[in-house]
């Protein structure tokens, strides 16, 4: 009997300025886009919340505070890419508190259009940003059938 491949419960905070910026996160000491510009985020604990998640992770990577209860949710993207498979849940916020520095896991922050995030970011991030926050849709998916990210 073959075991499933483990599935990543994974949550992504758009911090969204008043003018329409977003703030990303040069990736550092991380398994995953060492390098790359990215969302604040990363897997959801045990027991944990899904916005209680993405509060915690850009408090810890960006010394940003948020309040769950601000949060609104802006969508879930599955992947199932290079054997690896996971839903990422994305949420929005516009309210917090303190300047955005780079912490845990992040070498420098900054802010961007997001319909034009740099060519270094995240290869999944533009089409996610383009699917949920640009466009509004709820779902969508990255399957290595499809090129690049999937609207549903």
């Amino acid at each position: 009997m073959t075991l499933p491949a483990p599935f990543n419960l994974v949550v992504w905070l758009i911090v969204q300025d008043t003018q329409g910026g977003v703030l990303l996160g040069r990736r550092e000491g991380t398994g995953y886009g060492a390098g790359l510009w990215g969302l604040p985020g990363g897997r959801v604990e045990r027991g944990e919340a899904l916005a209680d998640a993405a509060a915690r992770e850009v408090w810890e990577e960006m010394g940003l505070q948020v309040s769950a209860a601000t949060l609104t949710f802006v969508g879930v993207s599955r992947y199932d890419v290079g054997g690896v498979q996971g839903s990422d849940f994305l949420y929005l916020a516009r309210d917090w508190s303190g300047e955005p520095l780079a912490l845990e896991q992040t070498s420098e922050v900054g802010w961007f259009d997001p319909a034009q995030v740099p060519a270094d970011s995240l290869p999944w991030l533009a089409g996610v940003l383009a699917a949920h926050l640009l466009n509004g849709r709820v779902l969508s998916e990255q399957l290595d059938s499809l090129d690049g990210v999937q609207p549903r």
